[in-house]
Order: C-alpha cells, then sequence, then structure tokens
C-alpha cells in the first residue's frame, strides 16, 4: 500500500472516542477536520466506545454539537454488545436487573428485554459503568451474583478519563463483585470480541480498520476481532508504552494523532 492514503484502504474505520476523538468532552486536536475530510473522501465511519452510561442518540448528539456530525446508528455501545449477548441466551420479554445507567436500559429494551431494579425478580443481570449507582445497589447485586444469578457485564475498563484526571471504571467495579462472588462474568465491550461483532453487525464493510488509543482495549481487540488498528498517541498510551507492548497489543500502525487517517499506510507501520 506504499503512497496509499490509510483510510483508502478500509470500507469502513471504527473510531473509539475517549482519547481518539474527544478528550473532557472536548474535541481532540485535528480529529473534528480529519473526520469531515475523511467523509468527504467517502470513508464510511463509525464509533464504538465500551461506555455503556449513555445511549447512542446522547453520543451522536454530543459529537455533532464538537463538529463531527454523526447518525445514532453509527454509534456502538457495549451496552448494546452485551444487550445482544443477553437477548441470545433469553427470550424476548425476559426481565433483567441493571446495575448501571440508561444507556444499559435503553439497550435492553431495543432487545425486548425488560430492565428492572437490583432487587426485582429478574433471570439475569447486567452491570455497566454508572455514575450515579448507589453503594447500595452495588451490596444488593453482589450477594445476588454470589447466590446464582447469572451476571453479564458491558466491559471491564480499569480507568476512565474524568475533569479531575484519570478515575476508575466498570472494571474496578466488576473486580469487586467477582472478587465477592467468587464468579467472573462475560464481558462485551473491548478487549472482548462481542463489541467489534456487533459493530460490524451494525455498520458493514469487507475491510474494516479500528482506530484507538489504548493497547490493553482498542489494539487487543482489533487483534482478536481479527482485524487491523491504528493506534493514536493523543490518549493514554504513549510511545514508550508502545514500546514495552505485549503479545496482541502491536497495532498494525501508529499516528500522533487522527491526521494519520489521511496520511500515506507506508509511513505509519508500527513494525
Amino acid at each position: 500500500m506504499t503512497g496509499r492514503v490509510l483510510a483508502d484502504a478500509y470500507d469502513v474505520v471504527l473510531l473509539d472516542l475517549d482519547g481518539v476523538v474527544y478528550v473532557g468532552g472536548q474535541a481532540v486536536p485535528y480529529a473534528v477536520d480529519t473526520l469531515r475530510l475523511a467523509r468527504a473522501a467517502g470513508v464510511r465511519l463509525g464509533f464504538i466506545t465500551n461506555n455503556a452510561s449513555r445511549t447512542p442518540e446522547q453520543i451522536a448528539k454530543h459529537l455533532t454539537e464538537l463538529g463531527v456530525p454523526a447518525d445514532p446508528d453509527e454509534v456502538v455501545t457495549s451496552a448494546q454488545a452485551v444487550a445482544t449477548m443477553i437477548s441470545e441466551r433469553y427470550p424476548a420479554g425476559t426481565h433483567v436487573a441493571v446495575l448501571g445507567a440508561d444507556g444499559l436500559r435503553e439497550a435492553l429494551r431495543a432487545r425486548e428485554l425488560v430492565p428492572v431494579a437490583v432487587g426485582h425478580d429478574a433471570a439475569a443481570i447486567v452491570s455497566g459503568y454508572g455514575p450515579d449507582v448507589p453503594w447500595s445497589d452495588i451490596m444488593r447485586a453482589a450477594t445476588r451474583i454470589r447466590d446464582g444469578l447469572p451476571w453479564f457485564a458491558a466491559n471491564t475498563d480499569s480507568t476512565i478519563p474524568a475533569a479531575f484526571g484519570e478515575a476508575p471504571g466498570h472494571g474496578a467495579q466488576v473486580e469487586l463483585l467477582s472478587r465477592f462472588s467468587g464468579v467472573v462474568p462475560p464481558v462485551a465491550g473491548k478487549p472482548a470480541v462481542p463489541l467489534f461483532e456487533e459493530a460490524r453487525r451494525r455498520i458493514t464493510g469487507e475491510t474494516v480498520l479500528m482506530v484507538g488509543d489504548r493497547l490493553d482495549t482498542d489494539v487487543l481487540g482489533a487483534h482478536r476481532a481479527g482485524i487491523d488498528s491504528l493506534l493514536v498517541l493523543t490518549g493514554v498510551t504513549t510511545r514508550e508504552d508502545l514500546a514495552h507492548s505485549r503479545p496482541g497489543e502491536l497495532p498494525t500502525y501508529v499516528a500522533d494523532d487522527l491526521r494519520g487517517l489521511l496520511q500515506p499506510a507506508s509511513s505509519l507501520a508500527a513494525g
């Protein structure tokens, strides 16, 4: 692909959000202009995120306000992926307890499942990041999981970006629940494959490139899903981190920022 612009080699470009398109709610430098140019050149974009708290409509609205016009159909979340996982195991109308935010509830409803409170009768429980989840709900969920209620997790991100810096993510809650209950849940979000499968069902294309800022979720997940990856250095990963990456975490390409999508692929090869 010598001399060929990277994005031209793929039917679909999937973009992580935090650390790639925005940080702390503000657009990453060069992201808006690059994605506008990519769309104008005919590149099909999709936005995928492990954040299960917001709906695709909310995320698309946020992107559009930042200057990156997006349709909800172009956004795929770990909430949607975990709802699909549950719907493949339980029939429509099944009650599912929710330890999380509205993104999970809406995703379950879209799959004809019924979200209920943690203490209500349910066939299963699903957890995801929810900044307003009370400790009493976490305690109740932990005991129900320990007592045998099937548990699904949207993601296991150890950290999330916050206005005051890096903060504990849903992975910290999963670790707490797992340690108490002795249960390890099936996970939908990156680096697990279900989120990539959900994205490829919704945003079709033969050749797919994943763009992310994390080796342990975006790049490793792309490797597991069998697709190429572009690591951008606008989020949590540094070139020093890259030099010490573990097996499966070496990206196909590396760029300082999203402008790499419009640069020759041969100039971005990671190895």
